[in-house]
């Protein structure tokens, strides 16, 4: 009765999927024709308007793929039209609401529609294509799928003979992940090689994330994630969103149920924390899932799983939708660092920023050795006094901040606790 009352709360807490590939399927099934369908009552996939209603799906990151064989072909033409028939999904049914920002999760009543393309050859690589991409509502990019692109590689072989000589992120690759961080799009690690992530951890000024992969502890696949990376995963705050791929949760085994699942959860957990982890889902994208998660109105099992393990509400809350909000907000902030940067006159032009911050709730203080002055992302410049300043009273509400060195003394402000600092030089 405890566990059903629990989740009967947690429920209120709509959940986030972040890879779904039920648009593949409205290409396969019905080329995109979606006056031909019925989305609330479809039977033929893993998800409808209904199914996503009675799992409690309240956010969802709709996966705009394309085969690996569209690589140095028409790839861009398929992305633009996948992209193309969710827009028009999302705003045909009432049920639905595009998003683009963390807010308008946040804000959203209905079930947030956003979209994340799954594999790097989707930019022909161009990053014009990328930056369109971006204007068009792609907030996630999977840098490889199965195949390698001219520039990343991908931890499958065997499967696609493309660029077989490419090892981790090329030159071109470490500009990939530079414009990704610039534009505010989430840098997805799932399907990329060892090297692949270790070089985007290396270089990205932002939380990454892998959309839908497990732990390689217990289940040696190439998708999975290991220990190492799964700790150096914490350490950049980002986020791995475990995938209910039965093939890639339980490496061939027959029995595959909601256990198995919640094994790589607990795993994950005790590696990376519970705030390091997310749902992937990859419903529609492969045939093979955990007895008792069959389709996406199965979500309630796995939480009142955790439940009976032990898990903390406050976890599980973190685990539906605000460890992923956290990663969405923090992509969005280091975004909004980049667009200062570049507009010096609002930016006091004429200093270099030499430290940003992610203001905190815990006590400290910080040591200001010469005048200084900030700009706060949604209050503008605001300025500090030499000394030392308690934790008190930030004006910028929680958002990031430049701070920048001033060659005078200019009139006393803000206070404030360096929680989280990035050093920009």
């Amino acid at each position: 009765m405890w566990i059903s009352t629990r989740l009967h709360y947690l429920k209120q807490e709509a959940g986030f999927g972040s890879h779904n590939d039920f648009a593949l399927k409205l290409r396969i099934l019905y080329q995109n024709r979606l006056s031909r369908v019925n989305l609330r009552e479809l039977n033929k996939t893993h998800t409808n308007l209904v199914k996503l209603q009675a799992g409690y799906v309240g956010a969802q990151f709709w996966s705009v793929y394309v085969l690996c064989s569209a690589q140095n072909k028409d790839a861009v033409r398929l992305t633009l039209e996948q992209i193309d028939v969710v827009k028009r999904m999302c705003n045909s049914y009432e049920e639905l609401e595009l998003v683009m920002t963390s807010q308008g999760i946040s804000e959203s009543r209905r079930i947030a529609c956003l979209i994340g393309i799954e594999g790097g050859h989707s930019i022909d690589s161009s990053l014009a294509a990328l930056r369109m991409y971006y204007d068009l509502g792609v907030r996630y990019m999977t840098l490889t799928h199965s195949c390698n692109t001219p520039w990343s590689e991908s931890s499958s072989k065997g499967i696609h003979n493309f660029y077989p000589n490419v090892t981790g992120l090329t030159a071109f690759g470490q500009e990939v992940v530079k414009e990704m961080n610039r534009l505010g799009m989430l840098i997805d690690l799932s399907h990329t090689s060892y090297s692949t992530v270790k070089a985007a951890l290396n270089i990205s000024k932002a939380p990454v994330i892998f959309s839908h992969s497990s732990a390689f502890s217990l289940c040696n696949h190439s998708r999975n994630v290991p220990d190492d990376i799964l700790q150096e995963l914490k350490r950049n705050k980002g986020i791995i969103m475990v995938t209910f791929n039965a093939d890639v949760l339980a490496c061939g085994r027959k029995v595959v149920n909601i256990s198995t699942l919640a094994d790589h959860f607990d795993h994950i957990k005790e590696i990376a924390g519970s705030e390091s982890i997310g749902i992937g889902g990859d419903y529609d994208g492969v045939e093979r899932f955990p007895e008792g998660l069959e389709d996406v109105s199965k979500y309630p099992s796995l939480i009142e799983e955790l439940l009976r393990r032990g898990w903390k509400e406050t976890e599980l809350k973190g685990v539906l939708r605000e460890n992923f909000l956290r990663v969405f907000r923090e992509v969005e902030n280091n975004s909004k660092i980049f667009s200062c940067l570049q507009q010096k006159s609002s930016c006091l032009s004429t200093k270099k920023p030499f430290l940003a911050f992610s203001p905190g709730n815990a006590c400290g203080e910080l040591h200001i050795a010469s005048p200084t002055s900030i700009y706060c992302m949604d209050v503008g410049v605001v300025v500090l006094s030499k000394g030392s300043l308690p934790a008190t009273a930030c004006p910028c509400h929680g958002n990031w901040i430049l701070v920048f060195m001033s060659e005078k003394p200019l009139q006393a402000g803000c206070q404030f606790q360096p929680a989280v600092s990035t050093r920009l030089v």
